[in-house]
């Protein structure tokens, strides 16, 4: 990054000034790298969100709607969703004590995605400020992936909505955030190539840049073995039967490995198949870094197996002279937790997914190779359907002459977004003057966190609120205290914002050398002392005494039920920073450290009040599993085929759910194999015996005979067996 000037700005911005940014870039430029840096290194504190499961995990950290506990449905701009959000106390703090929100593969969020999170921050940070008041940094390129967006969605938010690019979020618009394009490309090193990658991402090649592409363009092209070609296509249908040809066409013997899912990672987070089915001279891609420090592969490293038993797998990869032998990896799902001890954040595991680090990769989907980079590959997108398909496709080559394509490419598959191209042209300009600001920004930055230290604008709304719920609710009943009441907001206005509004305007009208003397150094501790004691004399009676209040009044004890405790934390929060700061002097790594600090103290002291006693509610009750969910609906009636349409699953998936249930009698072995195909696939099997693989079975069976079949007989049979011989 020391090397690299665009790599420098972007770290500047994210660690000394408030700024939000979106970092983007071609593909190749460093982006996911930059990201590690600011985790392993930044001072501040960060959550990494991604908008999908195998992203989340990719990036380290974890999805945008878990973290959030938002909906799947639209959001809907200024609809009252409180109630959709169930926070408890540790996603509180969590959140409280944050201070940049990391959100990686932003191309595919939604704007009202983006909304949903600004709701959910404004609510538990700064009801004021865009997010709640939290630094953004948004990861990704808008000339690759784009937001999922299904016809009945598109109805919903096309009301409020120009696009659904993330761009178009009605909090963004109203955040002041800085683009840095990242043009340094790492993966590939030809400049001729590197031109050709350009002109397609802006989605307007020129005929010379068509013509040097389709010059790979070899439709009877078959690579040699130990050339280790991957095909990309468009489709996870194409994919998947491209990789079960491929296999069912190599001799010798199947052996499946079935991954050791514990705890909670749900299905869609798996980052290789559940059952792993491998045959010697299968072509595979690693998924996963060698963690052994000794780099014998990384994501997306093509190879062959040389060797492969129940106990034992071996890959040669090309330019390699000996064998790799893999052993079983280890994949988290994690959540974030707050350290009692420490008070930093750190990631809780809440289930693993254990499993060889291999994919059958003679063919992949654009989709999944997001991210990865290939020496050797057949381009298969002149079908694309979506804008930046064919761009994420030839970028993951390393070079011209490592790509084949599949058919010819042309310029109607290279599907651009004129929304993009406008919106990227004006970034560019914002860009260029945002960046020769940094060194005032960064400046100003120390200036904005001395002026954060005395707004109290949060409280004053809070207080307001309070006073409207008393004069509503409880005149007559508590008329004392509804006076002391409206002393304390008069005493608010008079003794807090007022005078803290002219402290303001002083911060204000300073240079930048003026705050750094030491007479004013002093003066801001002698200001924060004044604050805290005056907020103490002011709220103090008045936040106690309501704590007392009762009521049988259904609305106006859920109106105080919900304005006294973030009012109360609220207060705690600002007084215990003046305290520090009062004590310890004004530092911008001070400020920052304290302020988080005093968040997860006034949750704590919050937390400890006696509260009215409420009725106990009823225990939720647990998420069913996964298999359990397609045995409900097996009872209700459904075939496999049905459930899997239902849940969007595959049907292998689901017959692998239901054959759990097949020893106790709850499910019945003729609804997930007809019985016709039993006696056939038990006929085949007599024929060649249970050691040989489902390739060998398949071609005694009749054709509509299905290898998910065979492998659920095959299985049963060794179970039976083994039950025999014991």
């Amino acid at each position: 990054m020391e090397q690299n000037s665009e790599l420098r700005t972007a770290w500047d911005f994210v660690e000394h000034t408030g700024r939000s940014i979106f970092l983007t870039g071609k593909a190749g430029t460093g982006k996911t790298t930059f990201l590690k840096t600011i985790v392993e290194r930044s001072r501040k504190r960060p959550i990494v969100v991604a908008p999908t499961g195998v992203a989340a995990i990719n990036a380290g950290g974890v999805t945008i709607h878990s973290f959030f506990q938002l909906p799947f449905s639209p959001y809907v701009p200024g609809a009252k969703v409180e109630n959709k959000y169930d926070f408890g106390r540790e996603k509180r703090r969590v959140i409280a004590s944050m201070d940049l929100l990391i959100i990686d593969e932003i191309s595919m969020v939604r704007a009202d995605l983006l909304d949903a999170i600004d709701n959910v921050l404004r609510r538990f940070r700064d009801r004021f400020q865009p997010f709640g008041g939290v630094q953004l940094l948004m990861i990704g390129d808008l000339s690759q992936l784009t937001p999922v967006v299904t016809p009945e969605d598109e109805q919903v938010l096309k009301p409020y909505y120009d696009t659904p690019y993330f761009f178009g979020s009605k909090a963004l618009q109203q955040t002041d955030y800085v683009t840095i394009q990242l043009t340094h490309v790492y993966r590939q090193q030809d400049m001729s190539f590197i031109e050709i990658l350009n002109e397609v991402r802006q989605g307007h090649p020129s005929p010379r840049a068509l013509s040097l592409l389709n010059e790979r363009c070899k439709p009877a092209f078959r690579p040699r073995p130990e050339e280790a070609y991957i095909r990309l296509t468009t489709h996870n249908q194409r994919a998947d039967y491209y990789n079960e040809s491929e296999l069912r066409k190599l001799p010798g013997q199947a052996y499946q490995f079935q991954a050791q899912v514990k705890g909670t990672f749900p299905e869609y987070s798996f980052p290789t198949a559940e059952t792993l089915e491998l045959k010697q001279g299968a072509q595979v891609m690693f998924v996963k870094n060698d963690p052994t420090g000794e780099h014998l592969y990384y994501n997306g490293l093509i190879g062959r197996v040389t060797y492969v038993d129940r106990e034992k797998i071996l890959v040669r990869c090309p330019e390699r002279d000996d064998d790799i032998e893999v052993e079983p990896l280890e994949w988290e799902n994690t959540r974030y937790t707050l350290n009692e001890q420490t008070r930093e954040i750190e990631t809780e595991v809440q289930g693993t997914f254990r499993q060889y680090p291999l994919r059958l990769a003679w063919s992949i989907t654009i989709h999944k190779s997001q991210g990865l980079t290939f020496d050797r590959a057949i381009i298969d997108a002149n079908q694309s359907f979506a804008p930046g398909q064919v761009y994420v496709a030839l970028s993951r080559c390393r070079t011209l002459e490592g790509m084949v394509l599949a058919t010819p490419l042309s310029a109607s598959a290279i599907i651009n977004d004129q929304r993009v191209d406008s919106y990227i042209a004006r970034q560019e300009t914002d860009a260029r003057q945002s960046i020769s600001q940094l060194p005032e920004l960064k400046q100003e930055y120390e200036r904005h966190l001395l002026m954060q230290l005395f707004d109290f604008r949060a409280l004053l709304s809070m207080q307001e609120t309070m006073v409207r719920i008393f004069s509503e609710f409880f005149y007559h009943s508590q008329a004392e205290l509804a006076k002391l009441h409206d002393q304390a907001l008069q005493d608010i206005r008079q003794r807090i914002i007022d005078v803290a509004a002219k402290w303001q305007q002083k911060i204000q009208d300073m240079s930048y050398e003026q705050l750094h003397e030491a007479d004013f150094l002093e003066r801001v501790k002698r200001s924060a002392q004044y604050f805290a004691e005056a907020l103490a004399d002011i709220l103090s009676r008045p936040l106690a005494l309501t704590a007392k209040v009762e009521t049988n009044n259904k609305q106006a004890a859920r109106r105080l039920s919900n304005a006294l405790p973030d009012e109360r934390q609220t207060w705690l929060s600002n007084r215990f920073l003046l305290t520090k700061i009062a004590e310890q002097g004004f530092s911008v790594g001070n400020y920052l450290r304290e302020k988080q600090m005093s968040m997860l103290d006034a949750i704590d002291e919050n937390n400890l009040k006696p509260k009215r006693e409420r009725k106990a509610k009823p225990k939720k009750e647990p998420k069913p599993k996964t298999w359990e969910q397609s045995l409900q609906l097996y009872r209700q009636g459904m075939k496999p085929d049905l459930i899997a349409h239902e849940r969007g699953l595959s049907q292998a998936t689901i017959i692998g759910h239901l054959a759990r249930y097949l020893a106790t009698g709850e499910v019945e072995l003729s609804d997930l194999v007809p019985t016709e195909h039993q006696q056939a696939i038990e006929r085949a099997i007599r024929r060649v015996g249970t050691e040989q693989d489902s390739t060998a079975i398949k071609v005694l069976c009749p054709p509509d005979v299905s290898y998910d079949e065979i492998r659920l007989i095959l299985k049963l049979s060794g179970s039976k067996a083994l039950r025999e011989e014991v």
